[in-house]
């Protein structure tokens, strides 16, 4: 993708320009050309100081005009108003790459945006990639670019590695630099955004994707600021099978607050988040630790489309640990097989040989139980990745050697597995373990969460195209949000089925539609200005007598006169009571950053309390709706739990997706449709929207 690959010269360049340039190495205009000249960058250096003929030994230029020659990229390290100009200059050059360090942007307020504004158009019409303002920087260690001014490069740089770092934030991308230097986790990429003037981390996240030197990629968000880029470069990821890993700030309102305020990014909704990044595959961690844990079991390219998980152990506790986070994470460990078992009990009449493995501590008087045991476990049991748990045990220099010996004889013989050892070894020894192919961590819930995430990289590599959006003509949006009946009109016209009902005037009319339908029926106050008439007591229910329907009339309005007195009042609705079925929730809300979102999940507590509900962007199509359905913790209610008839999951899904549509195509004033409650009869009976709100933005 051109968004993409144009991003090359600014993180891959051949030749710098330092604009503010330091003899200073300590200082932020003179960080960058010293880290360059240690780490030995084969490219042209041009300090930009109107002061000095040399900076750091190289020959300075006095000033953008004098240089030499058009650099790829150049680093602007002057104040905010000196970087706009700075800016404007380099692109009338046809610099078509600038990394702004300078601060005082949007990040402060209304005046540092107009000032961003002003060097985004520059950049823009220049045909320039702009990285920042209040950028942190980037470098690329394999050609010993480093347009970036850490402090965290005096400590050390990169050791080799496959893993790419974007971020917003410069301190903390360069804090998980610094986090994976100390386990020898090697990062020669990292990209810092801040303001995101122009290049986002999504854009970053698509160039890493098309990088052949770069096999994962791990991500800092505090918001996402442009949904188009982000998600066709998870899209490009996930096309080029490269794990995805993001730590996405903001869950909680203080945290979307700081993020605001911090980078000028929108947070948007938490939850929507989760489902977009589940969509293409992305696995979210909650810490650093947890990041760098999955981007090192994802260096070794194994990703299992169908996860399951073998645990061998000497310790009872620590299977019973790993079983507990397993059942959390959804990754499935499945029982030995009978006779695999029956073996491994005659040959230790006192292991537990069921899933975990425990060996017991016989194992180290005989390691050779070690090996068959889990070549048991992976010829037998035919898991995907396999989990050892050897503890201290693994560093005993009277173990260590037979240990990986055994266990190395059987990853040679099955090498698409994946394999994990929990032990707790010195540096030199764990550099050994992983150099013969396995991944070691000290905690064994820590090496559970990566390996369930390996299977949800795997099972995103895999994914096949779904079944497409439904057909559904376009809808016509009226001027003003509707009421109740309204809404069910233009939901019809999308194929959304609700229950037979009628609008009435008067209290006759509404005795003659009763009448029609059948008793018992319901009554609701008809008013766009209610859309939550329960609050009022504007929903009767079990309207069993024509009388009842007449008295019911008169009340339905005095309420709402009472409660309501300045709300257009049109009538009562009166619609058929469909009794039985389980009630759900089916919703649309419009996400600031990912537009249309559709909600589902069923009615009562499990919404307002439980939060059991499940998300997906706009459109879809009912395979996509079928799995959001099934995916709730309570979807056992709907498939026939404790003797209740299955629901009509094909209609709810057809209705879903249908919604769907609808929200993708009626643009932007549709803010929300509640449909609540969505009634599910049982299987071949369909599925009925018993109330209806459809809310609209301005013009």
């Amino acid at each position: 993708m051109e968004r993409f690959s144009s991003l090359t010269g600014l993180l891959a360049p051949r030749s710098v320009a330092i604009i503010g340039a330091s003899s200073d190495p300590t200082r932020i205009g003179g960080r960058p050309i010293a880290a360059m000249l240690r780490r030995g960058f084969q490219g042209r250096i041009m300090p930009v100081n109107p002061n000095r003929a040399t900076v750091q030994d190289l020959p300075a230029f006095a000033s953008i005009a004098d240089l030499p020659e058009v650099p790829d990229v150049a680093i602007v390290a002057v104040p905010a108003e000196a970087a706009v100009a700075a800016v404007e200059e380099l692109a009338g050059r046809g610099v078509k790459g600038a990394i702004v360090f300078s601060a005082a942007f949007a990040e402060v307020g209304a005046e540092g945006a107009a000032l961003q504004a002003r060097m985004a158009a520059a950049a823009r019409v220049g045909g320039m990639r702009l990285l920042g303002p209040n950028a942190l920087g980037a470098f690329n260690d394999r050609i010993g670019f480093y347009g970036i001014f850490s402090a965290s490069l005096e400590t050390g740089y990169p050791p080799p590695g496959r893993i790419g770092i974007a971020s917003q934030s410069g301190a903390y991308g360069t804090h998980v630099f610094a986090v994976a230097r100390e386990r020898r986790l090697g990062t020669p990429v990292c990209v810092t955004t801040g303001n995101e003037a122009d290049v986002t981390v999504g854009d970053v996240i698509g160039w890493m994707a098309e990088d052949p030197d770069i096999d994962v990629i791990t991500a800092y968000l505090e918001g996402i600021r442009d949904a188009e880029s982000f998600l066709a470069a998870l899209e490009a990821a996930r096309a080029a099978k490269k794990p995805v890993v993001v730590m996405k700030v903001g869950r909680s309102r203080l945290g979307q607050a700081a993020a605001r305020s911090h980078t000028a990014s929108i947070a948007g909704d938490d939850a929507v988040t989760d489902a977009v990044l589940a969509e293409y595959g992305a696995v979210r961690a909650r810490t650093t630790e947890e990041l760098l844990d999955i981007a090192q079991l994802a260096t070794r390219r194994i990703y299992p489309a169908r996860n399951t998980l073998g645990v061998i152990t000497v310790s009872g506790g620590a299977g019973v640990l790993v079983s507990d986070a397993a059942e959390e994470l959804g990754l499935a460990m499945p029982p030995m097989p009978v006779a695999a078992q029956e073996r491994l009990t005659r040959l230790l009449p006192y292991a537990a040989p069921a899933n975990p493995v425990d060996c017991t501590a016989q194992a180290l008087n005989d390691i050779s139980l070690v090996g068959q045991f889990t070549e048991a476990m992976v010829a037998d049991g035919d898991y995907s990745s396999v989990l050892a748990f050897f503890t201290h045990t693994g560093w005993a220099a009277s173990i260590a050697s037979g240990l990986r010996r055994e266990l190395g004889g059987v990853r040679t013989r099955h090498p698409d597995r994946l394999y994990v050892l929990s032990v707790l070894a010195s540096p030199e020894l764990v550099a050994g373990y992983e150099a013969e192919g396995f991944s070691v961590y000290g905690d064994p819930t820590r090496a559970t969460v990566a390996i369930a995430a390996m299977g949800k990289f795997g099972a995103a590599f895999a994914h096949e195209p779904g079944l497409p959006p439904p057909d559904v003509p376009p809808i016509t949006l009226p001027a003003e949000t509707p009421n109740e009946a309204e809404a069910k009109r233009l939901l019809a016209e999308a194929g959304i089925a609700a229950a037979p009902e009628r609008a009435c005037t008067t209290a006759e009319a509404a005795v003659e539609a009763a009448s029609a339908f059948g008793f018992p029926v319901v009554m609701k106050i008809l008013s766009p200005d209610i859309l939550h008439k329960s609050e009022i007591g504007g929903v009767l229910l079990d309207v069993a007598t024509a009388d009842d329907v007449r008295a019911g009339f008169a009340l339905l309005i005095e309420r709402a006169r009472h409660h309501a007195p300045d709300a257009r009042l049109e009538g009562v609705l009166v619609a058929k009571q469909l009794n039985g079925g389980v009630e759900c929730i089916l919703g649309i809300h419009r996400d600031p950053v990912f537009g249309p979102i559709a909600m589902f999940g069923l009615g009562g507590i499990f919404v307002e309390v439980m939060r059991d509900v499940a998300f997906r962007r706009c459109p879809f199509g009912e395979d996509v709706a079928d799995e959001m359905i099934r995916s709730i913790k309570a979807a056992p209610l709907l498939l026939g739990a404790r003797g209740r008839p299955p629901a009509d999951i094909p209609a709810l899904a057809r209705m879903l997706a249908r919604l769907s549509v609808l929200a993708y195509q009626a643009g932007p004033r549709l803010t929300s449709i509640d449909l609540n409650p969505v009634v599910a009869l049982p299987a071949g009976e369909g599925a009925y929207a018993l109330d209806a709100v459809i809310e609209l933005g301005a013009h």
